[in-house]
């Protein structure tokens, strides 16, 4: 079994920052990706930040300059970095993993169960 637990969303003014993390545990043999998406009301869900994977991280051209990836490959934590944070960021975030569980050839994806974030004018 595999848990991904988000942390770190909250009430925030514009321009401020928020922290999020998330922490995969379980029968994790190795992670191959963790990646940030989000999901705002009525829109469909989409990815924010990817990485990093082999020294790469790629953005949403909307966060670009202001948000930041960065995992812990020793606690298998995935985290984001917001700053200058705007209403529009406004969103549920969720955190995604591609891993091989133990004893599995293949690996697979895992949701986080998604933290919210509220970005207030």
């Amino acid at each position: 079994q595999v848990q991904l637990v988000e942390s770190g969303g909250g009430l925030v003014q514009a321009g401020g920052s928020l922290r999020l993390s998330c922490a995969a545990s379980g029968s994790i043999f190795s992670i191959k990706a963790m990646d940030w998406y989000r999901q705002a009301p009525g829109k469909q869900r989409e990815l924010v930040a990817a990485g990093p994977s082999g020294g790469r991280t790629d953005y949403a051209d909307s966060v670009k300059g202001r948000f930041t990836i960065a995992r812990d490959n020793a606690k298998n934590t995935v985290y984001l970095q917001m700053n200058s944070l705007k209403p529009e960021d406004t969103a549920v975030y969720y955190c995604y993993a591609d891993l091989y569980q133990e004893g599995s050839r293949f690996s697979r994806g895992y949701w986080g169960q998604g933290t919210q974030v509220t970005v207030s004018s």
